[in-house]
């Protein structure tokens, strides 16, 4: 194998591994084991090993002593300090946004909003088969809300017109894992409740071409949501074992 198919496969597999993390599949808090890694994927341990330093660079592993690799439980201030960042930026890509969404676009906006409440409050009430089914095989719940969050979020971004802006989002939003959103909105019923009507809110405001309230809303949104994300993670940082 080459030099250049062996950055591949490691970038590759760095890629893998950051997905299921992101998605939730691997929690935050869980050991990442070079040999069950290995044998997950079909391939030797030192691919693992360097995909596993990748990841650790980027700050979504840390390794621990007489623990080895685990997904890390970002600390609430850094959480907060990139929730200002992106509040800023999404604030800007709101204003942006005014005047380029088009009716069919706010339809998917409205569309993804009660999507993600609904499917919010089911999981939360415990009300749907699959989640009853899941439970019953031992399978881990799907995150679907924080997918529709994203998705929501995603819209405004695309219809901001400004590709930089874009990555610079998405990046902030990669450094967390993404499954996290829709856990917070499925256990705090005010947020729920709240994340629901301001993205309602937002979306009047983009109704009615109001650019001002269009970016203001959106910068308290992210702001509060910055704040119930780096509540959650006080709380499980006390939980999670890491020593």
């Amino acid at each position: 194998m080459t030099t250049t198919d062996g950055n591949a496969l490691v970038d590759d597999l760095a890629a893998r591994i950051r997905a299921k993390i992101m998605s939730g599949e691997i929690p935050i808090g869980a050991p990442l084991r070079q040999a069950d890694l290995a044998a997950q994927f079909g391939i030797s341990r030192t691919p693992v090993r360097e995909a596993l330093r990748q990841l650790q660079t980027g700050g979504l592993i840390e390794v621990v002593p007489n623990r080895g690799a685990v997904v890390r439980v970002p600390v609430p201030w850094e959480v907060r300090e990139a929730y200002e960042v992106r509040a800023e930026l999404e604030s800007l890509a709101a204003r942006r946004a005014v005047d380029r969404l088009d009716d069919a676009t706010i339809g998917q906006l409205r569309s993804v909003n009660q999507a993600m409440y609904e499917r919010s409050l089911a999981a939360a009430e415990g009300a749907t088969e699959g989640a009853t089914a899941g439970a019953a095989a031992g399978e881990q719940p799907k995150q679907r809300e924080g997918v529709d969050n994203d998705q929501f979020h995603g819209l405004i971004y695309g219809a901001s017109g400004n590709t930089r802006l874009t990555r610079m989002l998405v990046e902030i939003n990669d450094a967390f894992p993404r499954n996290v959103s829709g856990l917070v909105l499925r256990e705090n019923s005010r947020h729920r409740e709240e994340n629901f009507r301001e993205h309602e809110e937002i979306v009047e405001a983009f109704v009615a071409g109001d650019h001002d309230r269009a970016a203001g809303l959106m910068r308290e949104h992210v702001l509060r949501a910055g704040e119930h994300l780096a509540h959650w993670y006080e709380r499980r940082s006390s939980t999670v074992f890491t020593g």
